[in-house]
């Protein structure tokens, strides 16, 4: 079977479509997923670390609270610079230095002693990460066009789930096995350890990716010709391409806004899990590791059939939509548990499930009407703006337990705002994403 590209007016056989198209895949994707996997692990591994650091450092759940999320001002502050400098210096530099600097950060939070040392480390490590994920997601844009961007996307955050996977067992086999090593406390070692990953995936990315199709010797010339004829056939359909096109657009800002939603619950679960599965009754670390990667399992899972189905029936609304109201309800279940571990399971492994399948899911909105420095702007920022919802989630989660004494309160309310997301994304956003419009 023969493809035509109108842009190039070349005709491209099936199979050279398909094996370009899969080379360039295992080419990046392994990289870009791994990293992700090293930095959300180094970004939510407080959450473990919290088990032993509370009662080690003497801090209330608010300071912990306010400090976890500290880490998403310093990434709101920066992320839009981060990702035009990315764009403009090229993602094997800028990603590298994001993951190096992020990585001396997060080994530095095993020494603090004072709330106001984790305050400051907790800020300094956003602005370090601040245009990574977006910096991907643009990334993924000059190698895939939208109509297999989905799955490209979905590979690449499945690093969340993994990371939720391998992160939980990892991090309780520290805590536990190394507390009082060379007289150091468990969660000390689980900082110092998971930091090194990051360092070394920086040299990798420094040394093996390419900034652009053009730079990839390891394609043919054809090959070449044929992904950025696609990704300029793509670029036709690109409304906003300019900086003030996409600060002025309620396009845009009402993105944001669902993408805040959907984060609440992604930080809820990345910063609580561990402490809401040993209110349900487990008191190992380990086996509180064990038992958080089971819902980041079912995750995946649900994630990547998500996204294939997606890509195929090229709707995007309702497989944001559905997976919100799914998290929705396992909030709702998880809030209402009390002590109660089976119900407690039930509801964090739908609340996993519904928000890590729902975001990839929305990236496949905006990257369908943003393109040049428009796209490398309006990612930043519905991501940045977006990623605030993990200062406010764990901080307002952590006042509401210190002013009731319970998590209910503070569940039900992210449970409200990822309904609200999904009511957003039906009512709001237009069917056909790549309409053009304001």
């Amino acid at each position: 079977m023969l493809i035509d590209n109108p842009i190039v007016g070349a005709t491209y056989a099936e199979d050279l479509v398909e094996a370009t198209y899969k080379r360039v895949a295992w080419r990046i994707l392994p990289l870009l997923f791994i990293s992700y996997i090293v930095a959300y692990m180094d970004r939510v591994n407080v959450g473990f670390a919290k088990l032993q650091m509370l009662g080690d450092l003497g801090f209330s759940d608010a300071v912990y609270g306010l400090g976890a999320g500290l880490f998403f001002v310093g990434y709101f502050m920066f992320e839009v610079p981060s990702n035009l400098l990315l764009h403009r210096f090229g993602a094997r530099r800028w990603i590298a230095r994001i993951m190096i600097t992020w990585a001396l950060l997060s080994m530095a939070t095993a020494w603090v002693s004072t709330p106001a040392a984790f305050y400051a480390l907790r800020f300094f490590l956003g602005v370090a990460e601040a245009g990574f994920f977006p910096g991907v997601i643009l990334y993924l844009t000059y190698w895939f066009p939208a109509h297999r961007r989905g799955r490209m996307t979905a590979w690449f955050i499945a690093g969340n789930p993994i990371s939720g996977i391998i992160g939980g067992p990892l991090s309780g086999l520290i805590m536990k096995q190394l507390a009082g090593s060379m007289g150091i406390a468990g969660w000390r070692w689980l900082f110092i350890i998971e930091a090194v990953p990051a360092i070394v995936m920086g040299v990798l990315i420094f040394v093996y990716l390419d900034d652009n199709v053009g730079d990839a010797r390891w394609l043919r010339g054809e090959q070449r010709n044929l992904i950025a004829a696609d990704i300029e056939q793509d670029r036709k359909l690109h409304t906003h391409a300019s900086l003030s096109r996409v600060f002025l657009s309620p396009r845009v800002w009402l993105l944001c806004f669902i993408l805040f939603c959907i984060v609440m619950g992604s930080y809820a679960l990345g910063f609580w899990q561990p402490t809401l599965i040993r209110l349900a009754g487990v008191q190992d670390p380990m086996a509180i590791g064990m038992l958080s990667s089971i819902p980041y399992i079912v995750a995946l899972i649900a994630m990547l059939i998500a996204a294939r189905h997606a890509d195929r029936s090229d709707e995007r609304r309702w497989h944001v939509a559905t997976p919100a109201l799914v998290a929705a309800t396992g909030f709702c279940i998880c809030a209402l548990s009390g002590s109660h571990f089976y119900p407690a399971m039930l509801g964090l492994t739908l609340a996993a499930a519904g928000v890590i399948t729902a975001l990839p899911m929305f990236w496949a909105l905006p990257t369908e009407f943003l393109g040049g420095t428009g796209a490398a702007a309006g990612i930043a920022l519905i991501n940045c703006t977006g990623n605030l919802a993990g200062f406010v989630s764990p901080s307002v989660i952590g006042w509401l337990k210190n002013q009731t004494h319970t998590f209910t309160s503070g569940l039900l309310f992210v449970a409200a705002t990822i309904a609200v997301a999904a009511l957003a994304v039906i009512f709001l956003i237009p069917a056909n994403t790549r309409t053009p419009q304001c």
